[in-house]
């Protein structure tokens, strides 16, 4: 990465300097001193001046630029409806290709220094059309101004992946997030990431430090049946009723309409119908809002052959539990969507995704950013390979299922896998779990505190370096939301103040 870029120069003091800076790094004990050593490495290594260098490949640097030029010009200049039009004129994240992932790799912090002088141009520039500076246009079309944009602007959204216990791991990736002010108001999950999803889209936002304090995972949510019973043939080889008792304690009897009600957040479960023919579906207070979240979260963690295909229950306006399509059984969302990133981006407005990735049989094979967008010829060879490798795993299953395809079984295991290595595995940002042979071992076993501690450090540490760039991706629509909230709440308390002079 950036050492190799730009330490070919280096003296043997700058070279031990840096080491000493990489050894403490890793253990840093928050994002602060993460980043303070973050920059003096980016300091040490001569990567800052990377930021002042417009040329790349990766991004128009000649149209921000111009851009940068005419929002200064028509703010200081009092332009209100000419700022307001170019403003229009750019509201994506990525204009110019500036979300780009390898414009985020060449620094431990930050990216282009036009790129950050950019997004914070535009950022006083709403803010400017939002305050009470800005005269010219009235309160009402400052709001419908906001409104429009946000709506052109869109949301992000965070993506737990399923994992067991290595699940915890997302805790950290919240507590990050959260840390930040960074944390998105979309969310989804499939199996332990549903579980994640769910924990915290049932809980008032007050209580949702507490549930990252762990308490709430310590309880037996996995115990491994009998063999004579597992021999018989009747469920998987857990007890799905401990599982069912720990969802149901921890997220209560609340629908989907219900915890959108109380948290405000938008949460998705990510479900599979047992039967392959079916697609995957996500759970929400759209799609479902009568469904009982705990009933959504066990059927998304009904791994097959660890648990049996469960049925799904919903909740009358009488408060009565009924079937929810009585006639289907479900199993882990993870086995065919994972991310349900195209689903949620129709329902949701979505314009860009975090991805927290700790599936066991996915994270081996996951690529960085700068694997995955290198141009190089040297990354040719394993580029083919990886394209290869998926197509003609696909055709193998394909000839498979039309060769022994009528015996149930065996084509509910083809579909299954085949929904495996079809999926998306990555968002825009990736936060991805570092494994070793010894994290596997966890995977089944029941939450404890120390397991705990471990994991939810392990995904902090993993999010910190991704906090600049998911900074760069959400401080305007932040300043869209914030403007319009400000905005609307001026508008309510003149209202209110009006019709109580009416009243005396």
């Amino acid at each position: 990465m950036l050492f190799k870029d730009f330490g070919n120069s280096m003296n043997p003091h700058q070279s031990k300097r840096i080491k000493t800076l990489k050894k403490e790094i890793e253990h840093a004990e928050s994002y602060e001193e993460w980043k303070h050593l973050a920059l003096k490495i980016d300091e040490e290594t001569g990567a800052q001046s990377w930021k002042y260098d417009n040329s790349s490949p990766y991004f128009d640097a000649a149209i921000i630029a111009h851009r940068l030029t005419l929002l200064r010009r028509y703010r200081t200049q009092n332009r209100i409806l000419d700022l307001m039009h170019i403003l229009r004129e750019g509201l994506t994240y990525d204009i110019a290709n500036i979300a780009h992932p390898m414009l985020f790799t060449a620094t431990l912090v930050g990216t282009k220094k036009i790129i950050e002088d950019y997004v914070s141009e535009v950022s006083n520039s709403l803010a400017f059309v939002a305050s009470e500076e800005c005269q010219s246009i009235p309160h009402e079309e400052k709001i419908t101004f906001f409104q429009s944009c946000q709506k052109a602007y869109g949301q992000p959204a965070l993506m737990f992946s399923g994992g067991a216990t290595l699940g915890l791991f997302h805790t950290g990736v919240c507590k990050a997030l959260l840390e930040q002010d960074l944390m998105p108001k979309v969310m989804s999950g499939s199996s332990a990431g549903a579980i994640m999803t769910a924990m915290l889209g049932v809980s008032k936002p007050s209580e949702i430090q507490q549930i990252l304090n762990g308490d709430s995972f310590f309880n037996e949510a996995f115990k491994f049946r009998d063999w004579r019973e597992i021999i018989k043939g009747n469920g998987g080889i857990a007890d799905v009723k401990f599982l069912k008792q720990f969802l149901k304690k921890n997220l209560g009897d609340l629908t989907f309409a219900e915890a959108y009600a109380q948290s405000g957040l938008h949460i998705n479960v990510a479900v599979a119908p047992y039967d392959a023919s079916q697609d995957a579906r996500i759970m929400n207070t759209y799609t479902a809002p009568d469904l009982l979240v705990w009933s959504a979260v066990l059927a998304s963690c009904a791994v097959p052959v660890l648990f049996p295909p469960v049925r799904l229950t919903s909740k009358r306006l009488d408060g009565k539990y009924t079937p929810y399509m009585a006639t289907t059984t479900w199993v882990d969302g993870s086995v065919r969507s994972d991310f349900p990133q195209e689903k949620m981006a129709r329902l949701y407005n979505l314009n860009y995704t975090i991805a927290s990735q700790v599936n066991p049989h996915v994270v081996p094979f996951m690529q960085s950013d700068e694997e995955r967008f290198r141009k190089d010829m040297l990354s040719w060879p394993e580029r083919i390979v990886r394209r290869q490798g998926k197509v003609i795993s696909r055709g193998m299953m394909d000839f498979a299922r039309e060769r022994v395809g009528s015996v149930p079984a065996v084509r509910r295991l083809l579909d299954h896998g085949y929904g495996v290595i079809d999926q998306r595995y990555y968002g825009n940002v990736n936060i991805v779990g570092h494994f070793n042979l010894r994290h596997y071992s966890y995977m089944l076993q029941n939450p404890k505190e120390h397991l705990f501690k471990m994991l939810q450090r392990e995904g902090e540490r993993a999010t910190w370096p991704k906090i600049s760039s998911i900074e760069v991706h959400a401080r305007v629509g932040k300043t869209i939301q914030h403007c319009l909230e400000l905005l609307t709440y001026q508008q309510d308390k003149a209202q209110h103040a009006g019709s109580e002079f009416i009243q005396v």
